[in-house]
């Protein structure tokens, strides 16, 4: 799939153990980082909700890479689904993925995370310096247990303000992190941010984050 003859999205295997996974990886050029989406319950690589976000990070200058977390086979299992230990692992083999990749290798990376996608995202990065920032949409972050007490990057929740119960558990979860958080609330907005507009305010408050978080000092 060719943006133009500079700009490629290219469909990618990352192996995790014995699993190959099926993803898409898209660098613009010059980007400033890679942006890695770890998708919620029920969603893939194909959600239409994250291509809107992602190509919204992509015109922030930041590479995306979109990747089933478990294979179909496992996704029948509704256990995995919520094994937030195990999609957190795939992400980890999808960071080794990119650290080999000739177009991401030299890039810094930021998850962004759905449902109990964005526990995973948290576990991931807790102590691993390359990954510089975490995002949060309508995310479980309290899924991630001991790792919110541990060394994470600067993290951002972003939570509809009408998901009452997801913006409760934030709220605790962001009380209990260390080190930059912070939570916006999208007004007017439920769970999966699907009235006007409330979908492209979080891409925009994900890209600034990202825009200041990942990029090397000085770079911009």
């Amino acid at each position: 799939m060719r943006a133009s003859m500079h700009d490629i999205a290219d469909e990618v295997a990352i192996r995790a153990g014995e699993t190959s996974l099926a993803g898409v990886l898209h660098v613009p050029p010059d980007a400033l980082g890679v942006v890695a989406f770890a998708h919620g319950s029920g969603s893939s690589r194909h959600s239409p909700r994250n291509h809107r976000v992602a190509a919204r990070l992509r015109e922030a200058g930041f590479g995306t890479l979109l990747f089933d977390l478990l294979t179909e086979d496992e996704e029948s299992d509704r256990h995995n689904v919520f094994d937030v230990e195990l999609l957190a692992s795939r992400l980890d083999a999808a960071r080794e993925m990119l650290a080999t990749d000739p177009r991401a290798r030299t890039l810094p990376v930021g998850y962004l995370g759905a449902s109990t996608g964005a526990a995973a995202a948290i576990i991931a990065a807790a102590g691993r310096p390359r990954v510089r920032a975490v995002v949060s949409r309508g995310g479980r972050p309290d899924l991630a247990g001991a790792a919110l007490d541990g060394d994470l990057p600067p993290t951002l929740l972003i939570v509809g303000e009408r998901d009452e119960d997801v913006l409760s558990l934030n709220r605790h979860a962001a009380q209990r992190m260390r080190g930059t958080v912070r939570l916006e609330v999208v007004t007017g907005a439920t769970h999966l941010f699907e009235e006007p507009g409330t979908l492209e305010q979080a891409a925009d408050l994900a890209a600034a984050w990202f825009r200041r978080h990942v990029p090397p000092e000085g770079v911009s």
